[in-house]
């Protein structure tokens, strides 16, 4: 269970489910244990934020557990989408716990957003990647089939087709080197340029290459120049009042537990954020 995940199901306002998918990383595997790994290392933080004067096992998390993923990327979800949609019918605020990137797309469909912001090194505007559309390279670009707009953070990665996939005017890319001079203030100014923040609803991906691989070296694909912890964590929270979703993705097991120790930290920030005062 998630550390503080202690509410019933028929009362949460947030609904944890993890999503232990494993099967296109194209570099270093060990996503399937990311969920997991997200839950325990999240053991060791105070349930008190000094940000918000709130306590996390009081804000109606439930901890549904993981969804036992398998090999075909489309089936399974589109049963995960089944099940964040129950939690978003019921009222609740998914928070996805990957697994490799490609579970985001559930994530998606069960929110619906207008806007989609992805923390990520990489692009992921691929059509598809070695012939794979669900492969994690895609993400992106398979969250635009549903979402108009999409604001990727600290993206430093892409192939040739990707970088001008990027420039059309569904797309808006932040550099680290952006984040790191404006902070989140860039970020709220993409959002707002793209869509009405007031009328629009929004899906939040954080993936874990996001962040420096010194800061979070247990990830599938590494890439140097990437944003720090806090510049992050202030994304997250900037985000998280607008967003009515959230995951943290690939997050493996080839670490001491820094990326999965990041990854739990940003989501709690996000519930603290998103309830608010």
């Amino acid at each position: 269970m998630f550390p503080g995940a202690t509410a019933d199901r028929a009362a949460a306002a947030y609904v944890v489910v993890g999503a232990p998918l494993d099967r296109s990383t194209t570099f270093q595997p060990g996503a399937r244990f990311g969920p997991d790994r997200i839950r325990r290392f999240a053991e060791s933080f105070e349930d008190y934020d000094h940000h918000t004067d709130r306590h996390f096992s009081e804000l109606g998390v439930h901890d549904a557990g993981d969804l036992r993923a398998w090999s075909d990327a489309a089936e399974y979800v589109d049963f995960l989408t089944g099940e964040l949609t129950d939690a978003v019918d019921d009222g609740a605020t998914p928070v996805l716990l990957g697994g490799e990137h490609t579970v985001t797309v559930a994530g998606v469909r069960a929110v619906d957003p207008d806007l989609f912001v992805c923390l990520d090194a990489h692009l992921d505007l691929r059509e598809s990647f070695d012939g794979d559309p669900w492969s994690h390279a895609c993400v992106t670009r398979r969250a635009l089939d549903t979402a108009d707009h999409a604001v990727i953070v600290g993206a430093r990665a892409g192939s040739e087709a990707e970088w001008a996939r990027a420039r059309e005017d569904d797309v808006t890319v932040l550099p680290p080197e952006t984040v790191a001079e404006r902070g989140a203030d860039a970020v709220r100014e993409a959002m707002a340029a793209a869509v009405d923040l007031d009328a629009a609803t929004t899906y939040l991906s954080v993936d874990v290459d996001a962040a420096d691989p010194a800061v979070a070296p247990g990830t599938g694909t590494m890439e140097p120049g990437g944003l720090s912890a806090r510049e992050i964590r202030d994304v997250v929270r900037a985000v998280a009042p607008d967003a009515a979703g959230v995951d943290a993705v690939e997050v493996n097991d080839r670490d001491d537990g820094q990326a999965a120790t990041l990854a739990g930290a940003l989501l709690r920030d996000f519930v603290f954020a998103h309830a608010g005062p």
